[in-house]
């Protein structure tokens, strides 16, 4: 499966997500990323959503864009942050300062050792967590980014492919449970 069989699986009410879904998946439409940051931060968020087709056409549709290294680094972000988007929601909406004195006691090394560079991941990262909804995780990684010296509009392009990437899926995800309910 390929992004253009992606996009053909879109239904007219989301015509809109087609567009923006070619249109993001593209340097000129994500300024200040690389296409392997492109093609990395969208495998990563298609890979939060849970939607295999859309990661697999995503992957395939990378092409050289994408290393090995960072197709595993793409995946590491969507397990790390799937685990610590939901901790770290947790300590924050609680509201409650004794578990923030806890230890997590949660195993996070490829944080430190990513396989990749580490601004990448978390740019990754950022983006997973925006798919998440973890605010706590969103200003963490902003804030790193930023201080590593990577711009807000790079930074607002990773958002608008995971947003992008998030709604494809949620919308295949909605129209296949459809179908299947009629059929039955």
């Amino acid at each position: 499966m390929s992004i253009s069989d992606i996009k053909g699986l879109i239904p007219e009410y989301a015509k809109d997500l087609k567009l923006n879904l070619g249109s993001v998946l593209g340097e000129q439409g994500a300024p200040g990323l690389s296409a392997r940051q492109v093609w990395a931060t969208a495998l990563a968020t298609a890979l939060a959503t849970g939607h295999r087709d859309l990661a697999a056409a995503i992957e395939a549709d990378a092409g050289d864009a994408l290393a090995a290294a960072d197709i595993r680094a793409a995946r590491a972000a969507a397990a790390i942050m799937g685990m610590n988007n939901v901790y770290y929601r947790f300590l924050h909406l609680v509201e409650d300062e004794e578990y923030q004195k806890m230890p997590a006691g949660l195993r996070m090394q490829v944080i430190g050792k990513p396989g990749v560079e580490k601004v990448d991941f978390e740019l990754y990262s950022l983006a997973v967590s925006a798919v998440n909804g973890c605010g706590m995780c969103i200003v963490s990684h902003e804030r790193l980014l930023r201080k590593e010296g990577m711009s807000r509009q790079a930074i607002q392009s990773a958002v608008r492919i995971a947003a992008v990437v998030n709604a494809v899926a949620s919308v295949l995800s909605f129209d296949a449970a459809d179908e299947a309910v009629a059929a039955a």
